[in-house]
């Protein structure tokens, strides 16, 4: 224990190293599913480019932020800075899921009502 009470832990140095080893063979496998995903998806699929873009970038981040908080966790030494780091991705996470669920309904509406108004492009027709 430590002066203020709270228990200190540490994650065993090559449990550690696994971990890490883990989560960089994890991002090499999202990186290659997402330039496969960039190579061989219509552009016209999930509503053209601009939305197919969007999702794909969110993809990322979402990806980037989720390793960098499992980097951080593994960093942690203290139970008061788990449940810290923990509640500050939750929010993190919150927000962003919220802005961005914004910003795909603003492109989806865009999308469509592009659309609609040009049927000869991939749009609906009669």
């Amino acid at each position: 224990m430590t002066g203020s009470g709270t228990p200190k832990f540490e994650i065993p140095t090559d449990m550690r190293k696994m971990t890490e080893q883990s989560m960089e063979q994890v991002k090499t496998a999202i990186g290659a599913f997402v330039d496969f995903w960039k190579r061989n998806v219509p552009e016209n699929f999930v509503g053209g480019s601009a939305l197919s873009d969007k999702i794909l970038a969110y993809a990322e981040m979402n990806t980037a932020s989720a390793f960098e908080f499992a980097g951080r966790l593994a960093q942690v030494r203290d139970v008061q800075e788990l449940v810290k780091l923990q509640a500050d991705f939750i929010q993190a996470q919150m927000q962003a899921m919220t802005e961005q669920a914004k910003n795909l309904s603003e492109t989806t509406t865009k999308v469509m009502t592009e659309s609609l108004k040009a049927p000869t492009k991939g749009g609906l027709s009669s």
